[in-house]
């Protein structure tokens, strides 16, 4: 440690912090008695380093605005209205991912019990088998680890104020694909519905938003989103955050894969999951442990439960 270093007063937890945050501490003006530096201090040099970048992007993109050169110079183009749904959302995206400090925690759920039990289902008056997606049961596990890791259930309007909101519904937006662009409505009251409510409901709200009859406020008021590429393709990526959740769940799509289980490698259904989090609120750990809880249920142990 440098000299330089040593005369900064701080405490151990403020330096931790300002290492997680990868702020240099020496560069940090401390606003308490003799220079001391606290938590606001850092929060404060962090935001004015985020105005100066977006300053400074918003005077790049200028430049690119005005090149001496446009696209028709090089070649035949064709120039279309952005789409409504896309225009509507990308001011939310882009304060979501300027805002909000997001990390992805990547891991895989050994989904081999529920992907047999879900290709049992039957009707119990006709013996047929009833298609259900694998999202619905995503939805069960997702809302048991939100009862038990309420920090994913918040929300921070105003870092500033120092509050944090909890909520004690369980309202699940799901990301769905329409021909107009990606719409999130929410699956209300996820808790209180088993899986043929949830499915029904599933099938429901995104026919509503591919025929643009969903309610807009049916977009809002969420507590955790999930956005799957499982039905396209794809394994591990880094989901934005849906502004003013505070985590969002990305799934990939399941694969089988050699496992080495009691003392040999069996084939096991592998499911890739991509965990953004706000990292204001939930940290490192915090996020593993969720991702544990959801592959748990998720898992053979709690397989059953998730049907009822």
């Amino acid at each position: 440690m440098s000299d330089q270093s040593n005369k900064i007063s701080a405490s151990p937890n403020i330096r931790k912090f300002a290492r997680e945050l990868g702020v240099d501490i020496n560069k940090v003006k401390g606003t308490e008695r003799s220079g001391r530096v606290v938590e606001k201090d850092l929060k404060d040099f962090v935001s004015s380093k985020i105005n100066q970048s977006q300053n400074t992007g918003e005077i790049q993109n200028k430049k690119i605005i005005k090149s001496e050169y446009q696209h028709s110079d090089f070649g035949e183009v064709e120039i279309k209205d952005i789409p409504r749904v896309k225009k509507i959302a990308a001011p939310h995206l882009v304060n979501s991912w300027t805002n909000i400090p997001h990390v992805t925690n990547h891991d895989e759920a050994d989904i081999t019990e529920m992907e047999e039990f879900r290709s049992s289902i039957k009707d119990n008056y006709t013996g047929e088998k009833i298609k259900i997606t694998p999202l619905v049961f995503i939805i069960k596990a997702l809302v048991i680890s939100l009862q038990k890791f309420p920090s994913f259930n918040s929300s921070i309007d105003d870092i500033d104020n120092g509050k944090i909101t909890f909520k004690n519904y369980f309202h699940i937006g799901i990301a769905v694909d329409t021909q107009h662009g990606l719409m999130v409505p929410k699956i209300r009251n996820a808790n209180q519905k088993d899986i043929n409510d949830l499915s029904e409901e599933l099938k429901k709200i995104s026919d509503d938003c591919r025929n643009l009859k969903i309610d807009k406020k049916e977009f809002f008021g969420g507590s955790m989103t999930i956005t799957s590429l499982g039905g396209i393709g794809g394994s591990f990526f880094t989901p934005i955050i849906n502004f003013p959740e505070v985590a969002i769940l990305g799934v990939g799509r399941s694969y089988k894969k050699q496992v080495f289980l009691d003392g040999k490698f069996v084939p096991r259904t592998m499911l890739p999951l991509s965990l953004s989090y706000d990292h204001r609120i939930i940290d490192g750990a915090e996020a593993a442990k969720f991702n544990n809880e959801l592959k748990n249920n998720l898992g053979s142990n709690f397989a059953y439960n998730l049907s009822k």
